[in-house]
């Protein structure tokens, strides 16, 4: 027997007494057995601990250990050997659910992505270090990205962390978190609607996939329930057949002619469905278990792509951009359809398809009751993030909403709402430690905690 750190020589164990053997064998247990070192704790002091939008604690703690939220309240204790913070105020980390921070340039722009390509496949830490690093003193410790920058689909986005992994590399939360599409690039109006359109025939193969897949899976298991009953009949009119055909042998027999065993039907199982990769994952989409996240920015795009996925009932449909979205604001509200904003300032030489955009665009939604989240929409701008987000304040977001946007919302649409987005035990320890209130331009951060470690810390200089 060996372990990793202290290797026996061959010939060891048998010089030991007996006595000396069966009292090392225990040892050697609970050392295989030992549990990794645990970080030390974390407890922080807050004069303002922001559970999620809308629901605060005043003069609480919040205990992290193990990459969790542990425990979060008043008159908490720190463990011993804990590191001890004082805070203003405490939130959850902030997400950028529409950004390519993490991927490597040349995949994040390239054009021949389908639904098969994976993000993960072009994440590259290298190169990345300045933005992951600003990123996350800005506060984000989440983004969502997508390969494939302007094409039509863009594939399997994931969810990943900006504090990285201890070996350098960039740490992945979902990698399967949504996938990515973009339709209305083409300066030809025909052909937008050709982009959209072209979606809509991939979303209905893959639910016509899924409909056979389920009868398929129906039909297999009533199959399976007229086999067990036919057998179990068989079974018990077993000795009356054989009885049955004795006499049918004999009879044949005295009449001088063959016997000729009867010929029973085979219940053959049913057919299954053939297996197709890219209609399996747009199943995925058509069945809801996958949202899919749509850059689309004109009327006539939108309009058109809303009309032609109403019949998908499962659809988690996320639009991004949605520049001239505001007219179909019924619409979004009625079908809880988000939208990504990019709230950031543009200049007269904006494209086409960004020349209605508003910087009132996120709090003209969110009065029309529309589930707003705000996102960068590239690398570098991640950093910036929280800067557009208050921003859409100041034209008219709410402050909550805006802090919604950035946590709750996304990890909502993300799928992972669950274990981010807010400060609550059980979820992942990604928090904030401000001066002031969030988004607010006087507010800085101190501290970042990402997965229950100091990722970031102004005062200690980290």
């Amino acid at each position: 027997m060996e372990t990793d750190n202290q290797p026996f020589q061959q010939g060891t164990l048998t010089a030991l007494p007996a006595l000396a053997l069966f009292a090392l064998v225990p040892a050697l247990g609970a050392q295989e057995q030992e549990a990794p070192p645990v970080d030390p704790a974390i407890l922080i002091k807050a004069e303002r601990v922001i559970i999620r939008p809308g629901k605060e604690i005043s003069d609480a703690q919040v205990l992290v250990q193990g990459g969790k939220v542990l425990a979060v309240g008043k008159d908490l204790e720190a463990p011993e050997g804990a590191k001890v913070f004082e805070s203003k105020v405490v939130c959850a980390g902030f997400i950028d659910p529409w950004s390519t921070l993490g991927l490597d340039s040349e995949f994040a722009s390239r054009a021949d992505t389908n639904i098969l390509t994976r993000a993960i496949d072009g994440l590259n830490p290298y190169g990345n270090e300045v933005h992951l690093e600003a990123a996350l003193k800005s506060g984000i410790t989440g983004v969502g990205v997508a390969l494939g920058g302007k094409a039509s689909v863009k594939g399997l986005g994931a969810l990943v962390h900006t504090s990285g992994r201890p070996d350098g590399g960039i740490d992945i939360l979902l990698k399967d978190a949504f996938i990515g599409a973009t339709v209305g690039n083409s300066g030809d109006a025909f052909d937008r609607i050709g982009h959209v359109e072209r979606l809509i025939k991939y979303i209905k193969g893959g639910e016509n996939y899924r409909i056979e897949q389920v009868e398929y899976v129906h039909e297999l298991e009533k199959w399976r329930a007229e086999i067990i009953k036919s057998e179990a009949k068989l079974e018990k009119d077993f000795k009356k057949a054989k009885k049955a055909r004795e006499k049918e042998i004999k009879e044949a027999e005295e009449d001088g002619k063959e016997f000729k065993e009867k010929r029973y039907k085979e219940d053959r199982p049913p057919r299954k469905p053939r297996y197709d990769a890219e209609k399996q994952v747009w199943a995925r989409v058509a069945g809801g278990t996958l949202p899919l996240v749509v850059e689309v920015h004109r009327y006539l795009e939108l309009r058109a792509l809303l009309d032609g996925t109403k019949d998908f009932d499962r659809l988690r449909l996320v639009i991004a951009g949605g520049t001239e979205v505001l007219p179909l604001a019924t619409t979004l509200t009625r079908r809880s359809i988000p939208v990504i904003v990019w709230p950031a300032p543009l200049g007269a030489d904006r494209s086409a398809s960004m020349r209605g955009h508003d910087l009132s665009l996120a709090g003209a939604l969110a009065e029309k009751d529309v589930r707003v989240l705000l996102g960068s929409g590239g690398t570098a701008g991640t950093r910036d993030l929280p800067l557009l987000a208050a921003l859409a304040v100041g034209h008219g977001l709410e402050p909550e909403k805006a802090l919604a946007a950035l946590t709750t919302e996304a990890a909502r649409v993300l799928d992972m709402g669950s274990s981010l987005g807010k400060v609550r035990a059980g979820y992942r320890a990604d928090l904030l430690l401000l001066d002031g209130d969030p988004l607010s331009s006087n507010t800085s951060i101190r501290q970042v905690i990402a997965g229950g470690k100091i990722a970031f810390d102004a005062e200690g200089g980290q």
